[in-house]
């Protein structure tokens, strides 16, 4: 390719994946052509899930918000913008596959079947990890991570156990299994994260490495992380990789089926770098004002994914009582976990001890007493 202003360079080719334009247009980039075929698939009832399932979640996104403002949470980290990257992702997720989220995938759990007053529990300090993960009403999904990039050496970990067990590369897709693993960009930087890649290249392990590029890591832009798009970085250990935009729910579900069926199927992992923005703060504790604009914060509200989505199903003829439906649905499951979150009541002294061994222990036994006299030791004993 001629170099920039040399009079007869050619349009450099988008490699970002996109299908849906701002204004809800089918525009798909040069990069998009290979899953065009899987969009077609869909059907209304596919596409409509797609803007239910952010709309539903970014209502109680926003309840949950006000709970923490008004002291019932200890803390929240808000997802508005990112819905669209996190249900695209989720819905081509298989029944079989493990989920192991950070932080603020609230729309993957609830897709998976995880209560969200569940993951309410765990930011109002009821519960030591929110939901158990063994439990099939969960969809295989673990436990938030909030120390940053270690869930990627868990989900590495249990892809290289899948791999061992022989439950991945069979060649049936109704049996393969998959992790998907989902991080920001600040926690790309972090050493666990490319450990973790270290490990699953060298073990081809089914999995795939799901950034969410947000912008933000609370407050250090993504441009000073790193120079180059960071699904450059996979690369770097022998992954595949690609880049989406990640406010296209219709891009962000083609590329992850096409990486999942790809890790399934026995051909190693793969990594996502999904492009999107982080609308809100980065938990309740955090001023964005601090450190960006309100005229960046617009521009990236147009681009907001329901909105977008939106425009789509309009242009394909999706019926005002629909849209109602959604908008019901949302308000009903707000209120609903409003109710819930006041009626939780605090954990009992013994559940510190309860699941930190799976069977009976002496030692937790020990530390029960000793809690137990402590506490009496006070004038106003326990």
């Amino acid at each position: 390719m001629t170099s920039p202003g040399a009079g007869s360079a050619e349009p450099e080719i988008d490699p970002t994946v996109r299908i849906l334009g701002a204004d809800g247009t089918i525009a798909p980039s040069a990069s998009a052509d290979r899953y065009l075929p899987l969009i077609d698939a869909l059907s209304d009832a596919d596409l409509e899930q797609f803007y239910r399932d952010m709309t539903v979640i970014r209502a109680f996104d926003r309840q949950a918000t006000l709970l923490q403002r008004q002291g019932q949470l200890a803390l929240w980290p808000p997802s508005q913008g990112q819905e669209a990257a996190q249900v695209g992702s989720a819905r081509a997720a298989r029944a079989q596959d493990h989920i192991f989220p950070s932080y603020r995938e609230h729309v993957v759990c609830t897709i998976r079947g995880v209560d969200p007053v569940d993951i309410i529990k765990l930011m109002r300090g009821v519960s030591h990890g929110g939901w158990d993960p063994t439990d099939p009403k969960n969809g295989n999904t673990h436990i938030y991570t909030l120390v940053l990039g270690s869930q990627t050496l868990h989900a590495t970990g249990y892809a290289m156990g899948i791999e061992f067990d022989g439950r991945s590369g069979s060649g049936d897709p109704e049996k393969d299994e998959a992790v998907i693993v989902y991080y920001g960009d600040g926690a790309s930087s972090q050493g666990d994260v490319h450990e973790a890649m270290v490990f699953a290249v060298s073990y081809q392990t089914p999995q795939v490495f799901f950034l969410q590029n947000n912008h933000w890591a609370i407050s250090v832009p993504v441009a000073t992380q790193s120079r180059v798009p960071l699904a450059n970085r996979a690369g770097g250990y022998g992954m595949p990789s690609v880049r989406v935009d990640g406010n296209d729910v219709l891009a962000s579900y083609a590329v992850s089926k096409v990486a999942l069926d790809e890790a399934r199927a026995g051909g190693g992992p793969q990594a996502i770098e999904a492009v999107t923005y982080r609308m809100g703060a980065h938990t309740t504790s955090d001023d964005p004002t601090k450190y960006r604009t309100s005229d960046e914060e617009q521009s990236w509200i147009a681009r907001d994914p329901i909105t977008r989505m939106r425009a789509f199903l309009e242009a394909r003829g999706a019926s005002e009582a629909f849209f109602a439906d959604v908008d019901a649905e949302a308000a009903a499951l707000a209120a609903d976990a409003r109710t819930r979150t006041l009626q939780l009541e605090a954990p009992t002294r013994d559940s510190i001890f309860t699941h930190v061994y799976s069977e009976p222990h002496p030692l937790m036994d020990e530390q029960r007493k000793w809690l137990a006299d402590y506490e009496a030791s006070f004038e106003e004993g326990a």
